[in-house]
């Protein structure tokens, strides 16, 4: 595979076929030497498959797949039959090396490698409209929880099967890993096996230096349970600490198993960081093409050492066209989690008092900038929404502006009851959601916030906002920051975007209103944030072509505060509303606008466009599409509803 390097460049990729993986298991070899070369094979199609799709979680798909390939080859009795034993991952972001190993089995069609975050085919994390797939995964932390439950049906209904789980140890900083023990021994529910990958490393960085668990092996015995630590990587340790498990019939196990982020190749394992790095860059994200290369070399290379040793001297890897990568867009692009990060900063340079919280995702929420300059001013809480948004609370007792950040999938439901009761206090706290609305759509349902305005536009004193370019995300903060009395939240889409279109020269935030950005006579189309607004800019064009109607367009970034006065000047004398909503149809600005419009002596007609079933996962563009919220889909629903 000595060209790869060139091929990669060129946009090919390299899978290895079903049939390969079939002549492992039918070979003469041991069953831990058949498994080390299923799980290499397995990690080969990961690889390739992260990479085709642009996105992915390569460091633990990688750090697992020596256990789920023993549990799925060896361990599992009636593996994908009803009432056979059941594997599912509780932390779900291992799932491209889980679908390597299904599809290695049959389980999946071949054709699936194809699909890692598409449309129609592999979400980005697990998803049981996926044959095979047990439960959804959500925030983290559910996994033994459902296991539980799991088992006590099962004792219920008389079956005999055992259920494994698979966590991550940055998931054990979830309350609802140390909530869900206690019970599990009370009801001696044996037939529930925990194997926690501890890979030592949590989204980005290391977990001792966010939330150190210390001494797990004590505390998982202090609960009761049957606890084993093994080396995760060597596949006799699994087997043995499976039978122990099952000799033990009087209480779950744990299988605390020593892992490596990344495992299998070199630059990309964990132990690879320099002593001064801070960062994994493996977690998440597609590799280069370089490093692609590199990889898959690596990986095959050792392929090849594992099927000598079971015979297989002609195996070679498919080679696949991918088309390359498609190119750049030429305008200027804006981000606005960027755009907020240095807002953010301006602010705390001005006010002593702003304290910045986050839950793991430094590097998502635009934190770095803050932490190097006011180290003493910002708190890592690790993956536990629910303790910061309550230490925010402490802070704002103790009069600080503190300013808590996470996605908005996991902030603003995780920690729901904990904002509530900050808010029920009048505390000054300002929440930033990051990775809101429908896109970006690879990850799946589990990611996508379709829900936060509903949840946060509801809680007493609160302003819910969503900027829809640099200079209003900018505005935005400083109001939220500076200005506002009360508590907000902004939500942010992440995506670094191209605005194509133009902001009014004499633009300014004004609370509660919204801002032109294409004149109309017809209907009256309301939308917010930068996707969605580039849609609604091109929806309106697109009806203007078709020979109407003639559509105004708003930006209107205020979400549950809008000035009634100024909504019934901008809807008068005009038939036709309508409302782009990036969120689900119930609770978005649509269902605020829809009380406000009401009340007017003559309401115009409203129409609604927001996501209206789980949302979808894929690419960006097939997703909004498939919920008809693209500028094409748009124009042709603006023109039907209106006539």
């Amino acid at each position: 595979m000595g060209d790869l390097i060139t091929q990669a460049v060129e946009g090919r990729l390299f899978r290895a076929d079903t049939a390969l993986f079939e002549r492992v298991r039918r070979s003469n070899g041991s069953p831990e030497a058949k498994a080390a070369a299923f799980a290499d094979l397995a990690r080969f199609n990961a690889l390739y498959m992260i990479a085709r799709a642009g996105s992915g979680h390569i460091g633990s798909s990688f750090s697992s797949l020596d256990i789920v390939t023993w549990l799925h080859l060896e361990a599992m009795a009636g593996d994908g039959l009803p009432d056979g034993d059941l594997y599912f991952s509780s932390k779900g972001h291992d799932s491209p090396g889980l679908y390597a190993v299904m599809i290695g089995l049959g389980r999946l069609p071949e054709e699936s490698l194809d699909g890692l975050r598409r449309l129609g085919a592999l979400p980005g994390h697990p998803d049981i409209d996926t044959p095979g797939i047990v439960t959804n995964t959500g925030s983290l932390g559910m996994g033994i929880s459902k296991a539980k439950g799991i088992a006590i049906a099962d004792r219920l209904a008389g079956r005999d099967r055992r259920v494994y789980v698979l966590t991550g140890d940055g998931e054990l900083q979830e309350g609802q890993i140390w909530e869900s023990l206690p019970s599990a021994v009370n009801q001696k529910l044996d037939r529930v096996t925990v194997f926690v990958d501890h890979n030592k490393l949590q989204s980005d960085t290391y977990v001792e230096g966010t939330s150190d668990l210390g001494d797990l092996e004590a505390k998982f015995r202090a609960f009761g349970w049957h606890v084993q630590r093994i080396d995760g990587h060597d596949m006799a340790a699994i087997r043995t600490a499976l039978d122990n498990a099952a000799a033990d019939t009087d209480r779950p196990s744990i299988v605390l198993a020593d892992t490596v982020k990344g495992k299998g190749v070199s630059f990309m394992e964990h132990t690879a960081m320099a002593a001064d790095q801070l960062y994994y860059r493996y977690h998440s994200g597609a590799p280069s093409a370089d490093d692609y290369r590199r990889g898959a070399d690596e990986i095959w290379d050792r392929v090849q050492l594992r099927l000598g040793e079971l015979g297989i001297t002609d195996a070679a890897p498919v080679a696949v066209d991918t088309g390359g990568t498609a190119a750049a867009p030429a305008g200027p692009r804006e981000r606005m989690v960027d755009s907020y990060s240095k807002t953010l900063l301006a602010c705390a340079e001005r006010n002593p008092k702003i304290v910045a919280l986050d839950a793991d995702l430094i590097l998502d929420t635009g934190l770095i900038p803050f932490r190097e300059r006011f180290p003493e001013r910002f708190v890592e809480c690790g993956i536990a929404e629910q303790d910061m948004v309550s230490q925010a609370c402490g802070l704002a007792i103790g009069g600080m502006l503190p300013v808590a950040n996470s996605f908005a999938c996991f902030l603003t439901p995780r920690a729901n009851e904990q904002i509530y009761n900050a808010a029920t206090e009048r505390r000054k706290i300002v929440y930033m959601g990051s990775l809101a609305g429908l896109i970006p759509a690879g990850p799946g349902h589990s990611h996508q916030g379709t829900r936060d305005i509903a949840v946060m536009g509801s809680m007493p004193h609160m302003t819910v906002v969503e900027p829809g370019f640099a200079a209003e995300c900018e505005a935005l903060t400083r109001w939220c920051l500076e200005d506002n009395t009360a508590g907000a939240y902004i939500r942010l889409c992440p995506l670094p975007i191209e605005r194509d279109f133009e902001i009014p020269a004499d633009y300014a935030l004004r609370p509660g209103q919204g801002t032109v950005l294409r004149d109309g006579t017809d209907v009256v189309l309301f939308a917010y944030g930068p996707i969605f607004l580039a849609e609604a800019m091109k929806a309106a064009a697109l009806c203007a072509e078709a020979g109407g109607p003639s559509v105004r367009v708003i930006d209107l970034p205020w979400l549950n505060r809008v000035d009634a006065g100024w909504l019934a000047g901008t809807v008068a004398g005009v038939g036709d509303v309508c409302v782009l909503d990036n969120h689900y149809t119930l609770g978005g600005l649509g269902s605020h606008l829809g009380v406000l419009l009401g009340g007017l002596p003559t309401p115009p007609r409203l129409h609604h466009f927001a996501v209206d079933e789980v949302p979808a996962c894929g690419r960006n563009d097939e997703v909004l599409a498939h919920h008809r919220l693209d500028a094409r889909s748009l124009a042709e629903r603006i023109r039907s509803a209106t006539g």
